[in-house]
């Protein structure tokens, strides 16, 4: 039987303040090493398309390319991120992860993966697979332009 648009909103009533709060407690993980949330999803598009230009992260990302800007000098003066000129179009410059970006994102991977692996050794063998089985269908949720 098919859920009914009550049944899904019904659902989506229950799970989005369960997101938002894991979605909070991953980025205060994020914090604790030193970067932002922000700083973080622009290390990972970064880690994911080396070479990115300035306007193509901004509209990735939502924001404008003076705001993105701005970001990428921080990261780049924080020796996350550097500035390399293209190959063939001297015009153009790409932004690619340092070897110390790469360690940050490392530290924050590992330390959410930790903190998701505390509160899930606190399930019982019932929930734990319930979980596990809703990841599939979480990423659903998502468009393909969503997914890292």
């Amino acid at each position: 039987m098919p859920k009914t648009d009550t049944d899904t909103l019904t659902i989506a009533d229950r799970l989005r303040p369960v997101l938002l709060q894991v979605g909070r407690e991953l980025r205060r993980e994020a914090r604790k090493v030193g970067v932002s949330p922000e700083q973080v999803s622009l290390l990972v598009a970064i880690k994911y398309t080396p070479g990115i230009g300035v306007r193509e992260l901004a509209a990735r990302e939502r924001v404008s390319p003076p705001a993105l800007s701005n970001h990428v000098d921080r990261l780049e003066r924080d020796g996350l991120v550097s500035r390399t000129p293209s190959a063939t179009d001297r015009r153009r410059v790409g932004l690619t992860l340092t070897d110390e970006g790469q360690r940050v994102l490392r530290r924050v991977r590992s330390r959410r993966t930790a903190w998701l692996a505390t509160r899930l050794r606190g399930l019982s063998p019932e929930e734990l697979d319930a979980v596990e089985a809703a990841v599939e269908p979480l990423w659903h949720l998502l468009g393909e332009d969503e997914r890292p």
